[in-house]
């Protein structure tokens, strides 16, 4: 292998690769069948709101923007830029992933995001928009409305922050 092959596999195959690979497909299954159980089978949009606790729902909605609806545009063409734009960011974190020898923890957390941003991606392919379902509130504040996909790129980035803090402080006292 030429030292320039050896350098291009780097950006796309790292130590942690298989674990972020699984933990992406899984979270990327888990959200898909999900959402096409609640439109299929369980017939969510027909329902309306179901109220299963007194601050948990179940409701169909059909985000076309951004997080909390921001850049809202329901047109074909803005849902494949953002499905195209969770692809690029998908590719842009597994390059980081394979390139920057990262540990287990980022492996998990990367997989998370990965695998929620292309479920949603996809979702904006086939349907139009994100299909969202969990809707919580209490005392009159309703949150926004939400999936499988966003919980696993919330839990990602929060994995991410917490690798942050704590990768510092460690490379802090070990380097003294």
């Amino acid at each position: 292998m030429t030292a320039a092959a050896g350098s291009f596999s780097r950006w796309l195959w790292g130590p942690y690769s298989a674990l972020a690979l699984k933990i992406a497909v899984v979270t990327f299954v888990v959200d898909q069948a999900h959402k096409w159980w609640m439109l299929l089978i369980y017939r969510i949009e027909e329902k309306g709101r179901v109220t299963i606790t007194s601050f948990f729902d179940l409701v169909f909605v059909k985000n076309t923007g951004i997080s909390y609806s921001m850049l809202d545009g329901s047109s074909s063409s803005w849902q494949l830029v953002l499905a195209l734009f969770s692809v690029i960011a998908s590719a842009a974190l597994w390059a980081w992933l394979a390139g920057a020898g990262t540990g287990r923890l980022m492996a998990w957390a990367l997989g998370l995001i990965i695998g929620g941003a292309l479920g949603n991606g996809l979702d904006r392919v086939l349907i139009g928009g994100v299909a969202d379902f969990f809707s919580l509130h209490a005392y009159g504040f309703y949150w926004y409305v939400f999936n499988i996909a966003d919980v696993a790129i919330v839990a990602g980035v929060v994995l991410l922050l917490y690798d942050s803090f704590v990768g510092s402080r460690n490379d802090a006292a070990n380097s003294g």
